[in-house]
C-alpha cells in the first residue's frame, strides 16, 4: 500500500548539498596540505558516525580533536548551504505525497535551527508536520528523535517509509521497524547503497511510481 507516513532525510535527499559538503571539506583539507576529495571519493567515504568520515578524509584526531574540526566545518557549510536548492524530483515527490494525503516529516542529523532555516528558505515547510533535527553540531545521528516522534504520534512502524540517501538512513529505518527506500543522487554511491536490502532508486523522480508499485500483489 502507499505509505500512511513518510520520514524524509534532509541532506542529500531533499537538500542538494553534496557538492557544498565536498567544497567545505576541501577548504579544510587544503589549509592542512592534505589531499583533496573528488565527488566520487566523497561518496565512497562519507558515513555515520561522522567521525569515521573525517578520519577517512585524512584528519588526525590526536592532533586536532573532532569537536574542534566539526565546529570549523559547520559555519562555512551553513553559509554555503543557504544557496543550495532541492534535489531533482524533490518538489514533485513532495507534492505527489501531499496529494495522496500522506503525512510527511523530516528527520536530520543537522542542527535543529539550521534545518528549520534551510527548509523555510526553500519555501517547503508547508509539506511537513515536523522538522526533527539535533541539538549539537557533531552529527551523531537522528534515530532517537525520529523514533520518539513516531511514538508520540502513535504511528505504527509498518505504515511508515523512510526515504534517504545513505546506509545510515536504512539503519535508522531498521531500528524503528520502518520500511526504507534509498535514492542514489546524494552523499553515497549507488554501489554502496546496494550493500543493504533496501530498494535503491536513481532519483526522486522515480519515487511516486515506486510507491504506486507497492500496491500491486
Amino acid at each position: 500500500m502507499k505509505p500512511a507516513y513518510v520520514i524524509w532525510d534532509w541532506n542529500g535527499t531533499l537538500l542538494d548539498d553534496a557538492q557544498t559538503c565536498v567544497d567545505t571539506m576541501n577548504a579544510m583539507l587544503s589549509r592542512r596540505g592534505l589531499p583533496l576529495l573528488t565527488m566520487a571519493r566523497y561518496r565512497e567515504i562519507f558515513t555515520f558516525p561522522v567521525e569515521n568520515y573525517y578520519r577517512a578524509a585524512g584528519f588526525d584526531f590526536a592532533k586536532e580533536p573532532f569537536p574542534l574540526l566539526a565546529e570549523e566545518y559547520i559555519r562555512p557549510y551553513n553559509q554555503a548551504a543557504a544557496a543550495c536548492g532541492l534535489c531533482p524530483g524533490a518538489k514533485e515527490a513532495l507534492e505527489q505525497l501531499k496529494a495522496w494525503g500522506v503525512g510527511q516529516a523530516v528527520a536530520s542529523a543537522s542542527h535543529q535551527e539550521a534545518l528549520e532555516e534551510q527548509v523555510k528558505a526553500l519555501g517547503i515547510e508547508g509539506y511537513f508536520d515536523a522538522l526533527l533535527g539535533i541539538r549539537d553540531v557533531l552529527g551523531a545521528g537522528k534515530a532517537g528523535v525520529a523514533q520518539r516522534y513516531l511514538q508520540a504520534r502513535c504511528l505504527s512502524p509498518g505504515q511508515v517509509w523512510c526515504v534517504g540517501d545513505t546506509l545510515h538512513d536504512w539503519e535508522v529505518a531498521a531500528k524503528m521497524g520502518c520500511r526504507c527506500v534509498l535514492v542514489a543522487q546524494g552523499h553515497q554511491s549507488a554501489g554502496r547503497l546496494a550493500q543493504c536490502h533496501a530498494p535503491v532508486l536513481p532519483s526522486l523522480f522515480d519515487l511516486p511510481a515506486f510507491f504506486q508499485s507497492q500496491e500491486k500483489p
